[in-house]
């Protein structure tokens, strides 16, 4: 069977990156930021193109989602960028055939200590919970990658982001490209080094994935959202289905987790009419 390999890419756990400055369009420090991103990308693809990839998707998955340079991506990769990404964000272009995921410059979950730039999808989440247990970005995205009967093979991102994924993925091939001091900085490992160990370490996780699990977390799914003001819970609450909770929460019950999924960018999305600027994943 031929070997095909789904990447999302975000841009807070990429190797020197540790401020808002750095990850925002339209600052000095963006242009370069991006290039290290698009560069870090690379890597991913030619790691799995060393382990026999045939297909490789990478899908720009920070903010506005058209972060990374095609013309300088690798391009033996195709690339989804765009916003909004429909149907699945961070994860569009995944499919039943793919052989396994990498999570490239991922982050840790809002709230978590000594972590760069940690949050959930928006600013405004200050937590999100499933089924009682707090959820990341790589948690959300892994879930879903299951649904599709895909497995994840390999995470990078900070100290935090890396120890989360394996908690719940123990599985997964990980590469700390950082270690936090505080939300806005940390320890940074070279870019040029982390290059290198993302090529290496994505080819091994892809010739291994035989041995990596789906994970299919138990439905029925209780999707919970602790926000940033009242008036975001007014508005998220308006969905069908959704229910307030709290005078800054809201709750939904999935059957299963693309609905799960789709109710989370459902509330991302009406945030946006209320919410202070903040990146959208």
């Amino acid at each position: 069977m031929a070997v095909r390999v789904f990447i999302s890419v975000d841009m807070e756990g990429i190797a020197g990156i540790t401020t808002i400055r750095q990850t925002s369009r339209g600052t000095d420090d963006y242009e370069w930021a991006r290039r290290i991103m698009t560069d870090e990308a690379s890597a991913a693809v030619a790691g799995a193109a060393d382990a026999g990839a045939l297909e490789i998707v990478v899908s720009d998955s920070h903010g506005s989602m058209g972060n990374i340079l095609p013309d300088e991506l690798d391009p033996r990769a195709d690339l989804v960028q765009g916003s909004p990404k429909l149907p699945w964000s961070m994860m569009t272009g995944i499919a039943e055939d793919f052989t396994g995921c990498v999570f490239l410059g991922y982050h840790a979950a809002a709230g978590t200590q000594g972590a760069i730039l940690d949050h959930t999808f928006t600013g405004w989440f200050s937590d999100i919970r499933v089924n009682g247990e707090v959820w990341n970005e790589t948690y959300f995205n892994a879930a879903l990658a299951g649904a599709f009967g895909v497995p994840v093979l390999y995470v990078s991102g900070d100290e935090a982001c890396c120890a989360q994924a394996t908690a719940k993925l123990p599985w997964v091939r990980t590469f700390a490209t950082k270690t936090g001091y505080s939300e806005l900085s940390g320890r940074l490992k070279s870019p040029k080094t982390v290059q290198e160990a993302t090529r290496k370490l994505v080819g091994e996780a892809v010739r291994q994935a035989d041995t990596a699990e789906v994970w299919t977390p138990d439905s029925p799914l209780l999707l919970e959202a602790e926000l940033a003001s009242s008036a975001l819970a007014d508005m998220l609450s308006i969905a069908p289905g959704s229910e307030r909770i709290g005078a800054r929460s809201v709750s939904f019950e999935a059957a299963d987790v693309q609905t799960m999924y789709r109710m989370m960018l459902t509330w991302v999305n009406l945030g946006r009419r209320v919410g202070p600027s903040s990146p959208i994943e």
